[in-house]
């Protein structure tokens, strides 16, 4: 497998992209700039790439700017929309960056896009949802008359199990110390589990997670 990890900065990202490591033959990186508040994402994609010998692709993608209407992009409060989830949601967004990794794959010959959506930490996100996966794959591999995957190695794992996974990869504290998932953009308060706000909707999953995890390793010991 020669694999094109989505990479956004963030734990699950960041640990497909160790995990890609682990598996496959080859492995680059494509980080989307969106035009997304808080910078530190692009810092800690670029650092764990380049301390790991990673190439790493950058794309812009400024229309989700024109947009606009999401608190990733705006200085909103994050709260709950009339249609069911979180306004951090970015609409179309998977959409159109898997449409642009696969593309990047195809003129890599790279025949995997790794990307790090999960059931439980989508939020209400449809795109991150396993029947839009498949979807997508299928579409792709039409548009594009070439055979590539979308690779989900986290789609059916909780906070705690993606926890989990980093420490058997090797990789927990670096988890911990080098991603970012606080949709508050907060990397200057350390908490046991990584920097945060400590109260915004990933921060909460993210925590809750790593205690969960961190009980069941010391009860197995």
């Amino acid at each position: 497998m020669k694999a094109l990890v989505l990479l956004s900065g963030g734990q699950d990202s960041s640990t497909c992209l160790f995990w890609s490591l682990r598996h496959a033959k080859q492995t680059e990186a494509v980080f989307f700039n969106y035009e997304q508040r808080h910078k530190i994402e692009w810092e800690c994609a670029r650092f764990l790439c380049e301390e790991n010998k990673i190439p790493l692709h950058v794309l812009d993608v400024p229309a989700f700017q024109q947009i606009g209407g999401t608190a990733m992009i705006e200085e909103t409060d994050i709260q709950m929309t009339n249609k069911g989830v979180l306004n951090t949601f970015v609409p179309g967004r998977n959409i159109v960056f898997l449409t642009l990794a696969a593309s990047l794959a195809y003129r890599l010959n790279f025949d995997s896009v790794i990307v790090g959506v999960n059931d439980e930490d989508f939020s209400g996100y449809p795109d991150c949802r396993a029947s839009f996966i498949h979807l997508m794959e299928s579409a792709l591999r039409e548009g594009l008359d070439y055979p590539i995957r979308i690779t989900t190695p986290l789609q059916h794992l909780s906070k705690k199990e993606i926890w989990a996974l980093s420490d058997e990869l090797g990789v927990m504290q670096t988890i911990v110390e080098k991603t970012h998932t606080c949709y508050h953009g907060d990397h200057s308060t350390r908490h046991a589990w990584g920097y945060g706000c400590g109260n915004c909707p990933a921060c909460l999953l993210r925590k809750k997670g790593y205690e969960a995890y961190l009980r069941t390793r010391h009860e197995n010991s």
